[in-house]
């Protein structure tokens, strides 16, 4: 029994344990992680929606409304990400909207307006379940 290699009860134990420390430290943080990306996707959707916007008023010399998959037809050259909830609307004159988004694996919600206080600035929220709906007045 002299030559025995291998590893000790007590050093396989050792192991387990910092494995499993660093795990519940991990997990966490990848968790939150996804959470921002899922809301970052749901920001993104909302420019390229206000760039379809543009588009469109630039043909018809006015903005439109729409939310969720109709914003495909409606806005040239916007595609929905999975899982994003996106609503844009006409506040009072046909010269001026809004739109909000979110996803439903996030916990943001997304809003910009083309007038008022917040014009021309995307402003977040926290929000418990995804439902975007854009202000009309």
């Amino acid at each position: 029994m002299k030559n025995q290699k291998g590893f000790t009860l007590i050093e396989l134990l050792v192991v387990v344990a910092i494995i499993g420390i660093l795990a519940a430290i991990a997990i966490p943080q990848f968790a939150d992680y996804k959470k921002r990306a899922f809301n970052s996707r749901s920001q993104s959707d909302l420019r390229n929606a206000l760039t379809g916007q543009e588009a469109y008023f630039t043909d018809e010399e006015a903005y439109t409304t729409c939310n969720g998959a109709a914003c495909e037809t409606s806005l040239p050259g916007f595609v929905l990400s999975d899982g994003v909830d996106i609503d844009m609307s006409i506040l009072g004159s046909e010269a001026e909207f809004a739109g909000q988004s979110c996803h439903s694996k996030g916990d943001r919600v997304y809003d910009w307006r083309s007038a008022g206080t917040d014009a021309g600035v995307i402003t977040d929220a926290a929000v418990v379940t995804c439902a975007a709906t854009a202000p009309t007045a």
